[in-house]
């Protein structure tokens, strides 16, 4: 049985078309988490992808010092400033790159959240940075903690 080489390289009109890769790159002010920041976004601009750019800000449980009521409300204030912060540091290094970017802040705990994220956006890969806490050796890293789950290729960029 002969085969024309030429139509097997050919791609079948019924395949779907490849769409462009989606890196969501999770940022919480670090070094780290701007290392891999960098990284995922020079990957989305050699590839024409997109970036997307989570921020998970933590909930802060409530707590009363030594007789001081907790300021919800200043508490607050706190995370959507550093919010703001990260979303414009993070537009002003995507815009030196060169690439464009959506940006995300959400409350919640970063392992669960940027999967979740992840799969809203149909992402290629999870970005994040290798923690340099040293208790993260001990009780594992969300680095550790997101490769160790099965939603999405992770990428830890390590310094």
């Amino acid at each position: 049985m002969d085969s024309d080489p030429a139509v097997e390289r050919t791609p079948s009109p019924v395949e779907p078309v490849s769409q462009a890769p989606v890196y969501v790159v999770g940022v919480d002010g670090s070094s780290t988490s701007w290392d891999a920041f960098a990284w995922a976004a020079g990957a989305a601009g050699r590839s024409f992808g997109k970036l997307v750019v989570v921020y998970v800000m933590p909930f802060v449980s409530p707590v009363v010092a030594y007789g001081v009521p907790y300021d919800y409300a200043g508490a607050e204030t706190i995370r959507e400033d550093a919010a703001a912060e990260i979303k414009r540091e993070a537009e002003r290094r995507a815009l030196e790159i060169g690439v464009t970017m959506s940006f995300v802040s959400t409350y919640g705990d970063a392992r669960k959240t940027l999967p979740e994220v992840a799969r809203a956006v149909h992402a290629t890969v999870i970005v994040v940075g290798k923690s340099t806490k040293l208790w993260h050796y001990f009780t594992g890293s969300l680095g550790h903690r997101l490769t160790c789950r099965k939603d999405a290729p992770v990428v830890v960029v390590v310094p």
